[in-house]
């Protein structure tokens, strides 16, 4: 023992003298004199985190966000001249405002953990928030739009513009009035929005929810299965009618005598020739449901007629909306392709008895509208323009000020001063002294249509040189009436 006490002694001192103390954190002896192996550090886990958006969203870049704000600069423009005022809500709701008015649906809420004892969910559309709304502000009467990001577990589909998270914008008329001239007015409106964009041929299928109970009160459907029979004809837009009958049969536990009734019904369409012919069917006229959805259809097509819109629109019996508020007309906007329908850009209706759900005393609010939903809009739009190769202009920068020599940037400094505080969108290089063909190549390739040039000859002169940047053509203009002369050609009313 004392022997190898002594030995690691001797080890020691040496150690000291060679200055590494550290080797013996390194190394130890045994009693037996045998070395053990340094201990290996465990590797530290990668800090990166692998950078991409949750499934089913999506970064815009610049030009991406300029074709969203003008298409939602269009949508508001054609809201604001129906005279609708605006509103925002929260983007996460009580759980319980939005659980069971979205039937089937409801599984694709995205539920928030708990947040100092709310149960909160995020918004699933924007129709069951402007109720709680109303309820909560006790409003009877209201012409409303909002414009707002919506939330859905659901399988995207990007190429389709078929996202997690995105946005709709809505048209609500809330309030008693006389039947179909608010929902003719919101048709309108889809249409009016539709051509303002240019994103094709479209077509708005309507239809109406009495209709569609009718329609199962007469094939024999039990009236608790009607909202769930409906979810399953809602399906006929995606599915073929043998799929949409087989889940009626082997999921819904209908007859298939039943089924078969439904089918002969739902894969109609057409016009108001058809509701003609519908009030002479016997089997479905024994329903004073159906008949009462019928008168409301047969009204509804005279009003628009009255818009001029007629041809735009198809009674399609296959149309349900799954959601579980709708309880009038019901219409839907998709676009076609060889006039085939290539996916739904807006849809809505009548949904009378939500606001009840939420108010005190159950009072019912009528309440009708559209929504579009824009994303597959942008799809569409963004596809086109690709296709035509035009350029998306990222900037409304209306000019841009330039100098043609050195130590002039004080002078394009107060230039831009006189321009910005004049209302004119302007902008300069953030170099001192830049290239003058650097500048006026920035203002080709983002197509700023006028430039201000600046030298030692103009500044002398106490003029400046306005340049056309299209033509080239170069105007030799009194520092003092710049302002004035942009806005002449701009066409800006001073």
């Amino acid at each position: 023992m004392l022997k190898n006490i002594r030995t690691l002694s001797r080890f020691t001192n040496k150690v000291k003298f060679c200055g590494f103390r550290s080797c013996l954190n390194s190394y130890c002896i045994n009693m037996s004199g045998e070395q053990e192996k340094p201990q290996e550090k465990p590797q530290e886990k990668s800090s990166k985190v692998q950078l991409k958006t949750p499934k089913g969203t999506r970064d815009y870049g610049p030009e991406h966000t300029a074709i969203r704000n003008d298409v939602l600069g269009r949508i508001t423009e054609v809201f604001k001249r129906h005279g609708a005022v605006n509103i925002d809500t929260p983007i996460f709701e009580l759980k319980d405002v939005l659980t069971g008015k979205y039937g089937e649906d409801s599984k694709l809420i995205y539920d928030l953990a708990d947040q100092g004892g709310e149960s909160l969910s995020l918004r699933y559309d924007l129709t069951v928030p402007f109720a709680r709304y109303l309820a909560m502000n006790k409003i009877t009467n209201i012409k409303r739009y909002q414009i707002a990001k919506v939330y859905r577990r659901d399988n995207p589909s990007i190429t389709r513009g078929r996202y997690r998270e995105f946005y709709q914008c809505d048209y609500d008329i809330a309030g008693q009035y006389d039947e179909m001239i608010p929902e003719a007015e919101c048709v309108f409106v889809a249409v009016e929005i539709l051509k303002s964009l240019n994103a094709g041929k479209f077509k708005v299928k309507v239809n109406h929810r009495l209709l569609l109970d009718g329609l199962f009160e007469s094939c024999g459907v039990p009236t608790e299965k009607f909202r769930t029979i409906c979810s399953s004809v809602d399906k006929l837009d995606k599915s073929p009618w043998e799929e949409v009958k087989n889940e009626m049969i082997n999921e819904k536990g209908l007859s298939e005598e039943i089924a078969n009734h439904i089918g002969t019904y739902v894969q109609m369409n057409g016009t108001d020739e058809l509701v003609t012919a519908l009030f002479k069917d016997e089997l479905l006229t024994k329903s004073k449901m159906a008949v009462q959805g019928l008168e409301s259809m047969k009204l509804f097509f005279e009003y628009i007629k009255v818009f001029g819109i007629e041809d735009l629109v198809s009674f399609d019996l296959s149309l349900a909306r799954g959601l579980d508020y709708y309880t009038g007309i019901i219409y839907e906007v998709v676009l076609l392709d060889k006039g085939e329908s290539v996916g739904s850009v807006a849809g809505g209706g009548r949904y009378d008895n939500l606001v009840g759900m939420f108010h005190p005393k159950n009072k019912t609010i009528p309440c009708v509208g559209i929504s579009i939903g824009v994303e597959r809009l942008f799809t569409v739009i963004e596809a086109k323009l690709a296709k035509e190769k035009q350029k998306v202009r990222t900037t409304e920068v209306q000019v841009f000020v330039a100098a043609a020599q050195k130590n002039l940037v004080e002078h394009r400094m107060a230039v831009c001063k006189d321009l910005w505080n004049a209302g004119v969108k302007a902008e300069q290089s953030y170099k001192k002294n830049p290239k003058l063909l650097a500048q006026l190549q920035h203002c080709e390739e983002n197509e700023i249509p006028w430039a201000v040039i600046i030298g030692e000859g103009e500044v002398a002169k106490g003029v400046v040189k306005l340049r056309n940047v299209i033509t080239r053509q170069e105007d030799e203009i009194k520092r003092e009436d710049l302002v004035e002369e942009v806005f002449k050609r701009l066409n800006i009313k001073n």
